[in-house]
């Protein structure tokens, strides 16, 4: 019984690779036709690719940053952006923030870089400066976190939101 589940689960994410799925939650979404919903409208994040492009988007933001560690094969970085960061709560929290992905996919020198400043091992990892640029040490998210738990954590930045 359980290797016919495990083999139709197999076959499901076989075929919504490639179908051109990047969703390992919901493999044959890209299937269903149609257009996603406005309620699940995602965040615009502006991606940053190197040290010096981050510490130039900070200087030049003058509000709140939130910067988001995001990699392609990152399960709880695909469960973040689904169940988090869809969130109507947590995107009215986030309008006064200036959002920055660094996309680590790649695991490039650059990528290699920006985590080793905020000595962190991999994704998903967001931190958070504030409007003058420097980094809120006190508050960070390591790892997935529900759209109540990071509404939580937001409200610890201390940032209009």
């Amino acid at each position: 019984g359980i290797g016919i589940v495990m083999l139709l689960l197999g076959a499901a994410m076989l075929l919504g690779t490639l179908a051109g799925s990047r969703d390992p939650l919901q493999p044959l979404s890209v299937l269903r036709g149609g257009s996603a919903s406005a309620d699940t409208r995602p965040l615009a994040f502006t991606r940053v690719r190197s040290l010096a492009e981050l510490d130039s988007r900070i200087a030049a933001a003058g509000q709140p940053v939130m910067l988001d560690f995001y990699a392609d094969w990152c399960v709880s970085c695909k469960e973040m952006e689904k169940f988090t960061f869809a969130d109507a709560t947590v995107q009215a929290r986030l309008a006064g923030y200036t959002l920055l992905q660094a996309d680590v996919t790649a695991n490039s020198a650059d990528d290699k870089a920006l985590l080793a400043r905020f000595k962190l091992f991999g994704p998903p990892g967001i931190i958070f400066f504030d409007a003058k640029g420097s980094e809120n040490q006190a508050v960070r998210v390591v790892g997935f976190q529900n759209a109540e738990q990071f509404v939580k954590t937001l409200q610890k930045t201390g940032a209009a939101g």
